[in-house]
């Protein structure tokens, strides 16, 4: 059985899998077949039923066109993976866009804090 934390830690990645899987414009049943696995086992990813092994993370990131470690950043919530994951979004952006998130993130953090 998996702990709280080994759950939480499925079903983020399992979110980000399925959120790469639709912008990728696939079907559960399109990713199984590249992967040569049964559908229910995407569908059990997805849902974090399961946890992928590295090698079928590697498979899936090269079916999505993305890094494995995409897929993990994505679902980790370490403060350093998740201002790695913001600075790829921000450097998306134009100058004017990158301040008005920096000044809304500043306002929220003094809304916040402890």
């Amino acid at each position: 059985m998996m702990t709280k934390s080994k759950k939480y830690l499925a079903e983020q990645i399992g979110q980000s899998i399925a959120k790469r899987r639709l912008a990728a414009g696939l079907t559960q049943d399109q990713v199984s077949e590249k992967l040569g696995i049964g559908y229910e086992a995407v569908s059990r990813m997805e849902r974090g039923v399961t946890i992928p092994t590295v090698i079928r993370l590697a498979e899936l990131a090269e079916i999505f066109g993305c890094g494995i470690q995409e897929l993990l950043i994505e679902s980790s919530d370490r403060p350093d993976d998740q201002a790695e994951q913001i600075k790829s979004m921000l450097a998306k952006l134009n100058s004017e866009d990158r301040n008005m998130i920096l000044e809304t993130i500043q306002k929220l953090y003094l809304r916040l804090k402890p």
